[in-house]
């Protein structure tokens, strides 16, 4: 027997934009529609004949060998991707947003037809692809766990046989009775993941929902997907969070622009999408919003000279300048740091450092100035977020709005080159030998 679950071959789907697709409906819309219908019959076909006598008489006809549509109307999510998983394996799928991603696991999941290629699955397949997929909102918990069991294609004594481990382990024992519509996102998506990891498929697709959950469960959900791949199970998971992908996956594919630009391991395939999202510029990076009509981000080290790369242990400035569309005040400054693959390592804002927040009436810059650094040689990024206090709104963030490195220094008492495998903080100890008396 093959060893291949998963085989695609030269997958492509073409959207319309602007239009949604003919044939694919949500469960909730299906069944809003069939206690609709017997009241539109009547009022449709009169709709219908009406637009077509106003369309008549307010539009010309086209001209002579016009054309309705044109290329610009469409959009390929996916074009000409092809790959094969191995039972077992455990492949994280990751790109930019728009990159087709998403796209991808709604064909593996059944949810859409491709446009052109093929798919072929040998196994069960459980699909997370978002909060609350297969959940009814006027059923308990309880009744929703048979509902998604079932859409999964498991048998009632399947469910009743996991029914006590699923709800242990999304921590509802006490609202498992209640209705889901009144679930928060995160109790949502914690039942959801715990059905669809527990009802024993042979192939788990998971698709960002996990950032829904709290740092404890992310974990735990980290765990299970984990566990599943020992069991012998096949796990396609997608997220932008890269720390997460270097733990649980052996194998990374990237996708581009709805093409797939790399099939390595997952070291290797998130190198290459770190270099292509940080590679450093000393450069400004302009971004805008509805709010602000134009955000500058740009670092230069104390003496006031555009940089992107500083030594260990030498200060410097991130310089952000703000062009507001009308007058904002109580503005508080988030600048949230980051590593090579994304793990958080150090927050500042206002108010808690002295400065702000801050009243923008015009063109401003905000300076945050690190006198000393205390970080490792790497690659770095800046999240860049400005919040209005005043409505309790975000006036812009932007991820990954500029990325920086440190570099090593050659200290004649430094003993070792300093890198990335010693950590992201150099802590300086003063180190002192001394002879213990015997």
């Amino acid at each position: 027997m093959s060893d291949i679950v998963i085989k695609v071959e030269n997958l492509s789907k073409q959207y319309r934009i602007g239009s949604r697709e003919a044939g694919y409906k949500t469960f909730r819309e299906t069944l809003v529609d069939s206690a609709k219908a017997p009241f539109l019959r009547l009022s449709g076909a009169m709709s219908k004949a009406l637009r077509a006598w106003s369309k008549n008489i307010d539009s010309p006809p086209p001209a002579p060998g016009s054309k309705l549509s044109s290329p610009d109307d469409t959009i390929w999510a996916l074009k000409n991707v092809s790959f094969e998983v191995k039972r077992g394996e455990v492949v994280g799928i990751i790109g930019r947003n728009g990159a087709g991603k998403s796209t991808l696991l709604k064909i593996l999941s059944k949810i859409i037809e491709p446009t052109e290629g093929r798919v072929e699955l040998r196994g069960r397949i459980g699909s997370l692809l978002e909060v609350g997929t297969g959940f009814h909102p006027e059923l308990t918990g309880h009744e929703n766990v048979y509902l998604y069991g079932a859409i999964l294609g498991m048998d009632r004594w399947e469910v009743t046989r996991k029914f006590d481990e699923i709800v242990a382990f999304a921590e509802l024992e006490k609202f498992i009775d209640t209705p889901v519509k009144k679930y928060s996102s995160g109790m949502y998506m914690r039942l959801a993941f715990a059905v669809a990891a527990h009802l024993e498929p042979e192939i788990l697709l998971v698709d960002e929902v996990l950032a829904v959950g709290d740092a404890a469960f992310q974990k735990k959900c980290l765990g299970k997907m984990d566990e599943v791949a020992d069991e012998g199970r096949t796990v396609l998971f997608v997220s932008h969070n890269m720390a997460s992908i270097a733990a649980l996956c052996s194998r990374g594919l990237l996708l581009s622009n709805g093409q797939l630009n790399m099939d390595s391991d997952s070291s290797s395939t998130i190198g290459a999408y770190l270099d292509g999202i940080l590679s450093p510029s000393e450069t400004s990076e302009t971004f805008s919003s509805s709010h602000i009509r134009a955000l500058g981000v740009h670092m230069r080290d104390l003496d006031n000279n555009a940089s992107d790369k500083f030594k260990m242990g030498e200060g410097f400035k991130v310089i952000v300048d703000v062009i507001p569309n009308r007058t904002y005040h109580n503005v508080n400054l988030h600048l949230i740091l980051r590593d090579r693959i994304g793990t958080k390592i150090s927050t500042v804002c206002t108010p808690e450092t002295p400065g702000g927040p801050f009243d923008i009436i015009g063109s401003t810059r905000l300076t945050a100035t690190i006198v000393q650094n205390p970080l490792m040689p790497g690659d770095y990024s800046w999240f860049v977020r400005l919040r209005w206090q005043q409505h309790r709104s975000n006036l812009i963030e932007v991820e990954n709005a500029l990325s920086f490195s440190i570099i090593p220094r050659n200290l004649p008492e430094a003993p070792v080159a300093y890198g990335s495998i010693h950590g992201v903080v150099f802590l300086g100890a003063q180190l002192d030998q001394k002879l213990i008396a015997q």
